[in-house]
C-alpha cells in the first residue's frame, strides 16, 4: 500500500442544510431532461420535472444524479444547481461532432474581464470593516464511495492471510518493517481516516487598524504539537480564483451558455474547459461553471472539476453582505493517489502472461483529499479597538481542539471521531511531531535535526573562494525557548581558507520577535556589497549571483553585538555594534597604505514591510505571506573610536513594490546608496557587475539572476560612494502554453544604475573605474521556459556605455521561477 501522510493541506469543501434546486439538461443541446433521479447515498430524493428541474432538502454534500440511455454523474449540492449528461449509446463519431469550438466566446471573455476589474471594488476589504468566523475541515481518506467494498476487501484479506500457516516475510529488515507499517495502515484506514485536520478561525479587518487573524482552536491528528506552519495556510477567500486571472486564460476555453435566478438575483453563466480538452473524457465536456452577479460583475460561484469524474471537483461559493461579496462555503474533493494491494504472490520466474494477470488481479483503492470550510457570524460595520490588533498578523488563541465544539457547523462522523483515536496513537508511536517539524522548516530555508537547524546558505561559488560548501548550525527551542547558540563553517578551495563564526541569540520575550545577539567571525566578503541586512531568504537565494564573478574580496575577522526587535507586525529595528580587523584580498592600497586596518562601527536597520503577513511561533516569527512593498534603510557609522581607524557614515536604503493594471503587473525596485568620509573601498558600493569579462566559450555572457545585479555589467569594476539604481519589469499580458501544463509569459525589464566618486584617487586597484553615467540595459525574461522551473532573461546594454561589439552588449540569465520577484 502506498503509505501517504499528507499533512499540508490548502483545499476546501462546502455543506448545505436549506433547500436545494438542481436543472439536469442534455450535454449536446441543452434540452432539459424529465425523469432524472437524484441520490443521497443511494436514497432517491426524487426526479426532474419537465423542465429538468428538481427541488429537494439533504445534507448530503453532493448528490448522483442517474437516467436511463444517460451517462450518470455526480454535483456538490448548493441552493442551485445544474448538470449536463451525455447520451450513453452515443458513438465515437458523434463524440468528434460535439467537440468544442476551440475558442473561448467573446462575449464570455467580456464578462469575465470585467469581473477582474471589479473584484476589488467587490472585495470585503473595500469596507471600513468587519469580521467574521471560519470552521475548516480537511481529510485524507479513501474514496467515500468505496468504503465498504475496502473493508470488505480488508478483512476477507485479514482472513485468508491468518490462514497460510508458513506466511513468507521480505528478507530484509526495511521490507519487515515497511510490510507492518502498509498493514498498520491497511487497518487504520478500514474504521477511521487516514489524516483529519479541523481549524476554527476569526478574520477581522479595519481601513484603520489592518487585518488580524486569530486562531480560535486547531487540532491535527497524530500531532501532539500544532504546526505553526500550517496554520498560517489560508485560502483564496480574499485573492482573485485562478480562473479569473490573466495569466490563466490560455489555460481555459470560456463559453456563456445561460442565465439563471439565485436568491433573486440575475446571474450568468459561463462554462469552461481546459484548453487541451479536446476531445471529452469520460464525455464530460466542461470543466466547470461561473455565476456572475450581473449587477456588480462579481462571482456567485465557481465549480472547478477535473477531467476525469472520478479525480474531483472544488466549489466556491459566495454572497452579497453590505453591497460586497464574501466567500460563504468552500468544497473540495480531489484524488491524491492510488493504494494498490496484490491479491496474487509473484512468482519467481514468471512469464509475460502471468505477470500480465497477477498486474490485472491488483486491487486499487483511490486516496482523496476531502475539504470543507464554512465562513458565519458576518458583522459589518464593526466598531474595533486598537488593542485588537496587537501583535502580529496571526495569534493563536487555544490549539488543543478543546474548543473545537463551539464552532463546528457539522459534527464528526463515528470515523472522524475514530481517526483521533487511532491515528494520535500511530502518530506517538512513529514520532511524527518530530518529521513534520522537520518538513515546516524547510520553509524557512533549513532543515532540522532534533534541537539542532542546519542552514545551508553558506555554501555558494564565487570567482575568490571557487567553491564553497559550508552550513550553519543553531540550536533551535528543543534546546532553549530564550537562548539560542549556533556555529558555522565554510571552506574556499580556490583560496584555501576556512571561515567559521560563533553566536548566541537571547530572547527576551516570547510574545514577539525580540533579541540579543552576541558573535565571533572570521570570514571574507566580496568588496562594496549593498546591504542584505533583514532580508529574508528568498531575497539572500536570489542575490547570491551578486558575488560569483566578483573576485574582489576583503578579509574580516572581529565581533558584533546587536539587539532585534519589532517594534510591531510592521516595523523591524536592528542595531549593532561591531569591532573587527580587515584586510584586502586583491592588490590594493587605500591612501598609499597596503596592509590589516581595524575598524569600530555601528549599525541601524530599519525594515517596513506593511502588508506582510507574520505569526509568532516557538522558533521566532514566521512571515507566512510577503507582501509589497517593503522597505530597507541602513546607517552605518564608523568610529575613531576603540581602536577604529575610520570615521565615515554610510546610507543606503531599498524600496520594493509591485502594482496590477489592465495592462499587466508591473513590478519595481528603487536602490540606492551615501557615502561620507575616509575608508577602504570595501564600504563603499560596488554597482552589481555580474559579468566575468575573461570568460571565453559558450558561457562568457551567460549569469544567474541576482536581486540588484546587472547581467551586462563587468563584475568588480565600477565603485562609487554614492549611487542610485532602478529596477522595472512588467509583464506582457500575453500568456500562453509551450509544453506541459504550466503557462508561460514574458517580462519586459529596463533597469539603469548611475552615482559618482569624490576622492577616487585614494584607492589604488586595477580595473577600477567610477559610474557617472547612467548604465542601462534591456531585456526579456520567459517566463517557466518550456514548461520548466525556470525563467530565461535575454538582457542588451544601451546608453553611454554601449560599445559597437554586440558580444560585448549581449547577457543570458538564469533564474529559479521559485524566486519569483
Amino acid at each position: 500500500m502506498n503509505k501517504i501522510f499528507p499533512f499540508i493541506f490548502l483545499f476546501y469543501t462546502s455543506l448545505f442544510f436549506s433547500q436545494s434546486t438542481l436543472t439536469v439538461y442534455r450535454s449536446d443541446n441543452q434540452k432539459p431532461i424529465k425523469g432524472a433521479k437524484v441520490y443521497c447515498n443511494d436514497k432517491l430524493l426524487g426526479q426532474t420535472n419537465e423542465k429538468g428541474i428538481l427541488i429537494f432538502t439533504t445534507k448530503c454534500p453532493k448528490v448522483d444524479v442517474e437516467i436511463d440511455n444517460y451517462i450518470g454523474d455526480e454535483v456538490v449540492v448548493d441552493k442551485v444547481m445544474e448538470i449536463g449528461l451525455d447520451r450513453d449509446n452515443i458513438k465515437a463519431s458523434e463524440i468528434q461532432g460535439v467537440v468544442l469550438s476551440n475558442q473561448s466566446d467573446p462575449r464570455a471573455l467580456a464578462i469575465i474581464d470585467k469581473v477582474f476589474r471589479s473584484f476589488k471594488n467587490n472585495s470585503p476589504n473595500s469596507l471600513d470593516s468587519y469580521s467574521y468566523r471560519s470552521y475548516e475541515k480537511m481529510s485524507f481518506d479513501v474514496d467515500e464511495d468505496s468504503i465498504k467494498d475496502y473493508t470488505s476487501f480488508y478483512n476477507a484479506r485479514q482472513d485468508s492471510l491468518s490462514r497460510i500457516a508458513n506466511r513468507k516475510l521480505p528478507k530484509k529488515q526495511k521490507e519487515i518493517k515497511d510490510s507492518i507499517e502498509g498493514e498498520q495502515m491497511m487497518g487504520i484506514a478500514r474504521d477511521s481516516k487516514l489524516f483529519l485536520w479541523e481549524r476554527a478561525m476569526q478574520f477581522l479587518y479595519s481601513k484603520k487598524y489592518g487585518e488580524k487573524t486569530n486562531i480560535l482552536d486547531n487540532r491535527i491528528s497524530g500531532l501532539k504539537n500544532p504546526v505553526y506552519e500550517m496554520l498560517a495556510l489560508r485560502s483564496n477567500r480574499d485573492k482573485i480564483p485562478r480562473e479569473i486571472l490573466p495569466e490563466n486564460r490560455s489555460l481555459y476555453r470560456y463559453f456563456l451558455t445561460d442565465s439563471i435566478e439565485i436568491d433573486g438575483r440575475d446571474n450568468y453563466v459561463i462554462r469552461f474547459r481546459q484548453v487541451d480538452y479536446k476531445v471529452p473524457v469520460n464525455r464530460r465536456k466542461y470543466n466547470g461553471y461561473l455565476y456572475i452577479d450581473k449587477e456588480t460583475y462579481a462571482i456567485k460561484k465557481i465549480e472547478s472539476n477535473s477531467k476525469v469524474k472520478t479525480d474531483g471537483t472544488i466549489t466556491s461559493v459566495w454572497i452579497p453582505i453590505n453591497n460586497k461579496w464574501f466567500l460563504k462555503t468552500e468544497n473540495l474533493k480531489i484524488k491524491m493517489g492510488v493504494s494498490e494491494f496484490a491479491t496474487v504472490e509473484k512468482k519467481e520466474n514468471e512469464t509475460a502472461e502471468e505477470k500480465k494477470e497477477r498486474l490485472d488481479k491488483i486491487k486499487r483503492f483511490g486516496n482523496y483529499a476531502y475539504m470543507k470550510s464554512d465562513y458565519f457570524d458576518f458583522q459589518t460595520p464593526v466598531d474595533f479597538k486598537a488593542s485588537q490588533f496587537s501583535g502580529y498578523t496571526m495569534s493563536v488563541k487555544n490549539a488543543d481542539g478543546s474548543l473545537l465544539d463551539q464552532y463546528r457547523t457539522d459534527s464528526l462522523t463515528a470515523r472522524e471521531k475514530l481517526t483521533y483515536v487511532k491515528v494520535d496513537s500511530l502518530g506517538k508511536k512513529y514520532t511524527l511531531d518530530r518529521k513534520v517539524r522537520v518538513l515546516t522548516s524547510l520553509l524557512r530555508a533549513k532543515f532540522t535535526v532534533g534541537m539542532v537547524d542546519i542552514s545551508p546558505l553558506q555554501t555558494r561559488y564565487n570567482k575568490y573562494e571557487g567553491f564553497r560548501p559550508g552550513a550553519t548550525f543553531k540550536l533551535n527551542e528543543k534546546f532553549n525557548k530564550y537562548i539560542s547558540p549556533d556555529v558555522y563553517l565554510a571552506y574556499g578551495f580556490k583560496d584555501r581558507g576556512f571561515k567559521y563564526g560563533a553566536g548566541v541569540d537571547v530572547r527576551t520575550t516570547l510574545e514577539r520577535n525580540s533579541f540579543f545577539r552576541f558573535e565571533y567571525f572570521n570570514d571574507v566578503m566580496a568588496s562594496g556589497r549593498f546591504s542584505q541586512n533583514l532580508w529574508n531568504a528568498k531575497m539572500q537565494i536570489n542575490n547570491n549571483g551578486m558575488s560569483i564573478q566578483n573576485d574582489k574580496y576583503y578579509k574580516f575577522n572581529g565581533f558584533k553585538f546587536g539587539y532585534e526587535v519589532d517594534l510591531s507586525n510592521s516595523l523591524t529595528l536592528n542595531v549593532s555594534a561591531k569591532k573587527q580587523n580587515e584586510e584586502s584580498g586583491y592588490p590594493y592600497e587605500f591612501m598609499g597604505m597596503s596592509r590589516k586596518f581595524e575598524n569600530f562601527s555601528s549599525l541601524a536597520t530599519i525594515k517596513f514591510s506593511p502588508n506582510n503577513r507574520n505569526i509568532m511561533t516557538p522558533a521566532g516569527k514566521y512571515t507566512f505571506e510577503q507582501n509589497f512593498p517593503e522597505v530597507f534603510f541602513n546607517y552605518e557609522q564608523g568610529y575613531k573610536s576603540l581602536g577604529g581607524e575610520f570615521n565615515y557614515s554610510r546610507f543606503d536604503v531599498l524600496y520594493t513594490h509591485q502594482f496590477r493594471t489592465s495592462l499587466g503587473l508591473t513590478q519595481t525596485r528603487a536602490f540606492g546608496g551615501y557615502y561620507l568620509g575616509k575608508a577602504p573601498i570595501w564600504h563603499l558600493f560596488e554597482m552589481g557587475g555580474l559579468d566575468g569579462n575573461s570568460s571565453t566559450g559558450i558561457l562568457s555572457n551567460f549569469s544567474l539572476t541576482s536581486y540588484l545585479g546587472f547581467a551586462t555589467m563587468t563584475a568588480g569594476k565600477y565603485f562609487n560612494d554614492k549611487f542610485a539604481g532602478y529596477y522595472i519589469t512588467h509583464r506582457i499580458p500575453w500568456y500562453f502554453k509551450s509544453f506541459g501544463k504550466s503557462t508561460s509569459s514574458f517580462d519586459f525589464i529596463y533597469r539603469g544604475v548611475i552615482g559618482d566618486m569624490k576622492h577616487p584617487e585614494y584607492h589604488q586597484i586595477e580595473n577600477f573605474s567610477p559610474l557617472n553615467h547612467l548604465y542601462q540595459e534591456v531585456g526579456f525574461e520567459y517566463n517557466n521556459f518550456l514548461s520548466s522551473r525556470f525563467n530565461l532573461g535575454l538582457f542588451y546594454r544601451v546608453g553611454y556605455y554601449a560599445t559597437s561589439n554586440f558580444k560585448d552588449n549581449f547577457g543570458v540569465q538564469l533564474k529559479l521561477k521559485l524566486l519569483e520577484f
